[in-house]
């Protein structure tokens, strides 16, 4: 085949451009291979606090959802803590503003978050009204027990320090769960709740939550023993958190639940500490040891909600329910529980 000098030179210059690249591509690969990595080194980031959904737990009769949050390398027999939000809220969104995880990532605890579901209540209320949810073994209540048992086995937790806090229809629900399992819950903070048996229905929920409900206190208390198990060894200790301007749940509530679980520890109507921190009363009936079993903080000019530090609330973009009250529920009772160091005096 003969060539012509035009398409010979054609011929060598394409060569030559392909040579060309290959030796390119090869200097590429090798200044790469030889160049020092001289990017920034990165530090390690915590691990976030994000709480994980537990799909399966129990058969689940209360039809309720499951999120936990479990730090990294938790010791075997670390505590517990059962959070339950209030009405048109989600678990995420409580614990932003409650802060449980922060708080249990920092001193060595696990948080639970049972999480209602619109299709047992339009407003994502836990049915704490409903004796076939909030009984023992029943409902929604034996829902949060298999919660509780799951995170027991499965993470080696403690048996012994379960707590439980709740905000509104979560207080009140956090008093059933007490009144229910007293051998499993430690002691329970119920924040503008209702106490135990105070309502049947939705109608005599509403009531109470507007008015309160009268009852002796052995009336009370009765209604918790009466759902707890015989052979009860101890009650749990409860704390009792209510605005005394609290437009949604009467303050006559924060009574009606101080009587009830008075009676249930025998305890007289006098407490041992009665006086004012900052802007809340403070009564608290101590034991032989000089250890809280029940106490009641009423917080002046405070509606209904959690109160929680200023400086957090600037940072929620929901702030319903949540309210500046010159203290913050849970740090208070998560230094009270003893799982996270006590304030310095």
């Amino acid at each position: 085949m003969r060539f012509t000098l035009p398409r010979f030179i054609s011929s060598v210059l394409r060569s030559n451009r392909r040579a060309m690249r290959r030796t390119e591509d090869w200097q590429r690969l090798i200044g790469k291979a030889l160049t020092p990595d001289i990017s920034p080194v990165r530090k390690k980031r915590s691990p976030p606090t994000k709480l994980l959904e537990i799909r399966t737990f129990g058969h689940n009769p209360g039809n309720l959802n499951m999120l936990e949050y479990v730090p990294q390398a938790l010791p075997a027999g670390a505590p517990l803590v059962v959070v339950l939000h209030g009405c048109l809220q989600t678990a995420k969104d409580f614990d932003r503003a409650a802060g449980w995880t922060q708080m249990a990532r920092q001193g060595g605890f696990a948080v639970l978050y049972p999480e209602q579901k619109k299709v047992n209540n339009s407003n994502c209320c836990f049915n704490w009204f409903r004796p076939s949810v909030a009984s023992r073994d029943r409902g929604e209540v034996a829902s949060i027990r298999q919660m509780i048992e799951s995170m027991q086995r499965r993470h080696k937790l403690s048996l012994d320090r379960v707590y439980v806090f709740g905000l509104s229809a979560g207080g009140a629900m956090a008093a059933a769960v007490m009144a229910a399992y007293p051998d499993i819950v430690s002691g329970g903070a119920i924040v503008a709740g209702l106490p135990f048996g105070a309502a049947r229905d939705a109608m005599g929920a509403l009531s109470v939550m507007r008015q309160g409900a009268k009852r002796e206190p052995h009336a009370w208390g009765d209604l918790v023993r009466h759902n707890a198990p015989d052979d009860v060894k101890r009650w749990p200790t409860v704390s009792i958190w209510q605005g005394q301007d609290d437009q949604v749940v009467s303050p006559a509530n924060a009574e009606a639940l101080l009587a009830q679980w008075r009676d249930i520890h025998g305890l007289g109507d006098e407490p041992t500490q009665n006086g004012v921190i900052g802007n809340r009363q403070v009564r608290r009936w101590l034991d032989d040891n000089g250890e809280t079993v029940v106490e009641q903080h009423l917080i002046a000019s405070m509606d209904h909600g959690l109160p929680i530090a200023a400086a957090k609330l600037k940072r929620l973009t929901e702030k319903r329910f949540y309210l500046d009250a010159g203290v913050c529920a849970s740090t208070e009772m998560a230094r009270a529980w003893r799982l996270i160091p006590r304030k310095e005096s």
